[in-house]
């Protein structure tokens, strides 16, 4: 797939570079350095795609011959400079897209050139490189070596140094920014013209100039081994450096996969109070329905037991008496009959609706509760011979001995209540 890549470099004379050696090695030909009289042949590669000598626009129809023929141009760039420190070349080294045709990065490296040489005014030497065949080689690595003059050309030869080789100081004196952002601006420029490139040609890659943090991309960089070291394992020898650039790109790895880590727990963490919050929330009621359900629970207990009492007759004096003498005296005089309501007590009680259910219950309870006693026969006889009476003696009982009632008429009344309970 298409990558980034896009480096600066410079040669100048207190690192003991030489202008002519470098585009000799580039361009794989042999030219010979007249300020040195050193001879540089790399005529023998075959790796050379291709070369061009690119001028500004201004300069397309003159005639300018010794800025066209790399001997010549190389060996002025080295006259031109008369310091011993001085930089005598620039060079933009940048990955082409191994999508693109031959033809189309050749095109693509011809245009970006010509954009550079027009903006700074330099004359720009590029050649084109396909992938080497050595061992461990990558296939896909083709690749293009821009070599600038740090000299503006002209008409008669180089002139004054170009912007890119002023301090910021002459910079701020001619109205323009620092010297960095020349560079941002030439890397952000090759990502745009090579993504313009792959979209004529129909290609899905693109490229991004920006770093993996700027991307949104969570991912450790790669590690950057240095050429030598690269070089020196390539041949097979050992290299420390390039152990240590990777133990030590192992290691943020880790650190990176521990600290994604640690963040999507305290995350989780976070978001589980919200969540039961959430629950919570939905589970009580609000203060309003509060307000809305106390006021219309009474109403409609209040509407229910009207229904109820209007529905079924009220109990009379007597009646009600009946059956507060005889609830009470349900509760189980045993074990048993106590564990059997404790279990019944378990289970869901269906409670009575009407009047007549009171009543029917109140009579099996006080069954009950004369059958634990050893009062079963008594009981049952007086039962089967009305009911009435049973309950109108207790009463009778209950109210106490003080009454001044008559035998008479407490014969008639309870032949009274006999008739009650049988009609």
């Amino acid at each position: 797939m298409a990558i980034y890549f896009l480096n600066l470099k410079t040669f100048g004379r207190s690192g003991g570079s030489s202008a002519v050696s470098a585009v000799a090695y580039r361009a794989g030909e042999r030219i010979h350095d007249e300020r040195t009289g050193k001879t540089y042949d790399h005529s023998d590669r075959k790796d050379v795609m291709h070369k061009e000598i690119v001028l500004p626009s201004e300069f397309a129809d003159a005639e300018m011959g010794w800025a066209r023929d790399r001997s010549s141009l190389w060996n002025a760039a080295e006259s031109a400079e008369t310091r011993k420190n001085a930089r005598v070349a620039r060079e933009y080294l940048v990955a082409l897209p191994v999508e693109l045709s031959p033809e189309q990065r050749l095109k693509l490296v011809r245009e970006f050139s010509q954009e550079l040489s027009d903006r700074y005014g330099f004359a720009l030497d590029f050649a084109i490189h396909a992938p080497r065949d050595y061992p461990d080689s990558d296939p896909r690595n083709f690749h293009a070596h821009l070599l600038a003059t740090t000299r503006e050309v002209k008409a008669e030869g180089l002139g004054a140094k170009t912007t890119l080789e002023m301090n910021d100081h002459n910079r701020r004196e001619l109205g323009l920014g620092r010297a960095v952002n020349e560079l941002l601006h030439v890397r952000e420029r090759w990502a745009t013209v090579t993504n313009e490139a792959l979209r004529v040609a129909n290609i899905d890659a693109r490229i991004d100039h920006r770093t993996l943090a700027a991307q949104g991309i969570d991912r450790e960089p790669r590690p950057y081994i240095p050429k030598a070291a690269f070089e020196m394992e390539r041949h097979g020898f050992r290299n420390e450096l390039a152990e240590r650039l990777r133990e030590e790109y192992q290691a943020r790895v880790q650190a990176r996969l521990e600290k994604s880590a640690a963040r999507e727990t305290a995350t989780a963490a976070a978001a589980e109070p919200a969540t039961s919050s959430v629950a919570t929330q939905r589970l009580a009621p609000s203060a309003s329905e509060a307000r809305v359900t106390a006021a219309v629970e009474p109403a409609t207990l209040h509407s229910a037991a009207s229904h109820s009492s209007a529905r079924e007759p009220a109990p009379s004096v007597s009646e009600a008496r009946v059956t507060a003498a005889l609830e009470p005296a349900a509760s189980p005089s045993s074990a048993s009959e106590f564990a059997a309501t404790e279990v019944s007590a378990k289970s869901p009680v269906v409670k009575p609706q009407t009047l007549e259910d009171i009543r029917r219950e109140a009579r099996e309870n006080w069954l009950r509760m004369r059958q634990s006693q050893g009062y079963g026969q008594g009981l049952a006889g007086q039962h089967a011979q009305g009911q009435g009476q049973g309950q109108d003696n207790g009463l009778r009982q209950g109210q106490g001995q003080g009454q001044s009632a008559t035998a008479a008429t407490a014969a008639k009344a309870g032949h009274s209540r006999d008739d009650d309970f049988t009609r």
